[in-house]
């Protein structure tokens, strides 16, 4: 059984969320940003990695890594102990430790059910990992305690972003790096609702009728998927130019902080894409379409990487990506 640790100390829980949120519990959820972070992430950590295409294959240890040396550049590889904020399923640490990037590793989430499934993945992966219920506001660990601190679309989640960012700089080391990436940019995440609005709409509507029924999920899990939309609404907080993250990380007092900006064609093509899968029976997608979603995106981003990014202003690519370092005391 895997054991938790919520707030610290010896004592240790075995969380068991409810994997499927009521009406009644969204609608609650709504009025609590907090509780939304945790009734949605308790909700979806068992499918998470299957729904945003999560592994610790090659595929995405390739792609975390990329993410680190695009941001942070020449490092003095391995880090010796690194945590990830927000860890979800664990996807960006997990990945970026069997890359090299560090040798041991703490996971932490608001959510539960999230914690236990990223234990569970690196236990799998024969990591050397722990982890804590944490809130991100107010980071149960002491002073100085990690070398690096990593994150993946998590600052958008947070309420108080820079209070966050205060946090993580103490439980760094003097000298520490942070490193956070897939925040949504503010026209970015603009496109990607709308164009994943209008993907979900004309999936639901088109598979109403004559031989494409068979196409169409089940109501039951079409309106599950609202439900779980509508609790992503309120969880997800914020959107970012890049240099709003760059005043957030200056203002809590990292030096040495720059920004990236990646993915818009690439996002253009992954969010339709997405949203069809969430709409459609599994069973209906084989091996050519994950070859034409998977092609299509290495596509798209040797465009945006090759084309777009010399042409195109930072605040309209998909995802920030932001890094600094705590001053040596």
């Amino acid at each position: 059984m895997t054991t938790i640790d919520k707030n610290g100390a010896d004592d240790t829980v075995d969380p068991a969320p409810n994997p499927h949120a009521t009406a009644e519990q969204v609608e609650a959820a709504l009025k609590d940003t907090k509780l939304a972070q945790v009734l949605y992430h308790d909700w979806e950590a068992e499918t998470y990695d299957e729904k945003w295409s999560i592994s610790f294959d090659q595929r995405l240890i390739d792609f975390a890594r990329g993410r680190f040396d695009r941001i942070v550049g020449d490092a003095d590889l391995p880090y010796g102990r690194a945590m990830e904020l927000g860890c979800g399923t664990g996807f960006f640490l997990l990945n970026l430790m069997q890359s090299g990037v560090a040798e041991k590793g703490s996971v932490t989430d608001l959510s539960p059910g999230m914690v236990k499934v990223a234990l569970r993945n690196a236990e799998n992966l024969g990591l050397d990992v722990d982890g804590r219920v944490a809130d991100a506001e107010s980071i149960p660990y002491e002073d100085n305690t990690f070398d690096l601190v990593v994150g993946h679309a998590v600052l958008h989640h947070i309420p108080d972003v820079e209070k966050s960012l205060r946090e993580v700089l103490r439980v760094l080391k003097p000298g520490g790096r942070f490193v956070f990436a897939g925040e949504p940019s503010t026209y970015g995440d603009f496109y990607a609702r709308w164009m994943s609005r209008a993907t979900w709409w004309a999936t639901t509507n088109v598979t109403k009728f004559g031989p494409l029924k068979e196409w169409r999920r089940p109501q039951a899990e079409l309106d599950e998927s609202s439900r779980a939309a509508a609790l992503e609404a309120v969880v997800d907080i914020h959107t970012f130019a890049p240099e709003d993250l760059e005043r957030l990380a200056k203002a809590a007092g990292a030096v040495e902080v720059r920004s990236e900006a990646e993915e818009l064609a690439a996002a253009m093509l992954g969010w339709p894409v997405r949203t069809f899968e969430a709409a459609v029976p599994q069973e209906k997608l084989g091996w050519g379409w994950a070859g034409f979603a998977y092609g299509g995106w290495k596509r798209m981003t040797w465009l945006d990487e090759n084309v777009l990014r010399k042409i195109v202003p930072p605040q309209f690519f998909y995802n920030v990506l932001i890094t600094g370092v705590k001053p040596e005391a």
